[in-house]
């Protein structure tokens, strides 16, 4: 089987790029550039750059490897400033990074797009992408968004998207397949779901002691089928057809080569239904962030 790794993407938002040394005594920027460097080299598409402050993305723009070798992904600050600030961000964060286009500009949730600030930041998009700013807009979006009916509206290039082994819910009701026949991108984020498969359910925060059965069952599925969490949740999401990316986070270079191993193998024969969670509050990313 032909390997998924060219759907595999990275994003930035589990880098620290401060100046303090990390547990293994290196700076955190050589941490980062060793990321990049590794995510360059085995071909990784996407780079979506979120999450940090001014300093740390002009330190992120030094360590990107020349010529760019990636298809840079940035997010909109809120609409509430109105269009003209949102694009002086999108420009100053591009001139931080060092670089005159980028491959798209998301909208950061699918609730800033309604209402009149909404719809100003949305054709303001429209005119960055009409003036080479970007290739593609879109946005990020919940389960609970409507994703198709937004889709509808307003026409998105691209539809970031939480798609996982434990979280089929976008996959199940035929929502990521009817955003793939209209044509638009389906990046699948969160595959992870913050981690879920990794904790001891011992460990699990409390408002996941409902689903530790269910999970637990999904680990004992996995270690029968001679797979481990990392690769199944891995295969699960590179081998969905709705998907042309997949974005993982990691905090070292040693997790992104783990990641680019597990990835590189074909998927592990699993019966993926039987480790759908079906409890709300683990899937609730509020529950999550209250957590």
């Amino acid at each position: 089987m032909t390997s998924l790794l060219h759907k595999l993407g990275l994003g930035s938002g589990q880098f620290s790029l401060d100046q303090a040394p990390n547990g293994r005594g290196r700076s955190r920027e050589a941490e980062a550039r060793d990321i990049l460097s590794i995510a360059a080299r085995a071909g990784l598409s996407v780079f979506e750059v979120t999450g940090h402050g001014v300093q740390a993305e002009a330190a992120l723009g030094q360590l990107l490897p020349r010529p760019n070798p990636f298809r840079i992904s940035l997010s909109t600050i809120r609409p509430d400033r109105g269009p003209d600030v949102v694009e002086a961000e999108v420009r100053a964060k591009m001139l931080r990074l060092g670089v005159e286009q980028v491959e798209s500009i998301l909208a950061p949730s699918a609730s800033d797009l309604f209402g009149a600030p909404g719809l100003a930041l949305w054709n303001r998009l429209q005119a960055m992408k009409d003036a080479g700013l970007c290739r593609k807009i879109g946005v990020s979006v919940y389960a609970s968004d409507d994703p198709v009916g937004l889709a509808r509206r307003f026409k998105p290039d691209i539809v970031q998207a939480p798609g996982s082994l434990l979280d089929q819910r976008l996959l199940v009701d035929g929502t990521l397949a009817a955003l793939a026949d209209m044509g638009v991108e389906v990046h699948l984020r969160s595959i992870f779901l913050n981690g879920l498969l990794f904790l001891p359910p011992d460990r699990a925060p409390t408002h996941l002691k409902s689903a530790a059965s269910r999970i637990s069952r999904a680990r004992r599925l996995i270690a029968e089928g001679r797979s481990d969490p990392l690769q199944a949740a891995l295969g699960f999401a590179l081998s969905r057809p709705e998907a042309s990316a997949v974005l993982v986070g990691v905090a070292s270079a040693a997790e992104l080569s783990a990641v680019i191993a597990a990835a590189s193998s074909p998927p592990p024969d699993l019966d993926w239904d039987e480790m759908a969670l079906d409890d709300p509050a683990a899937l609730d990313p509020h529950q999550w962030a209250a957590a």
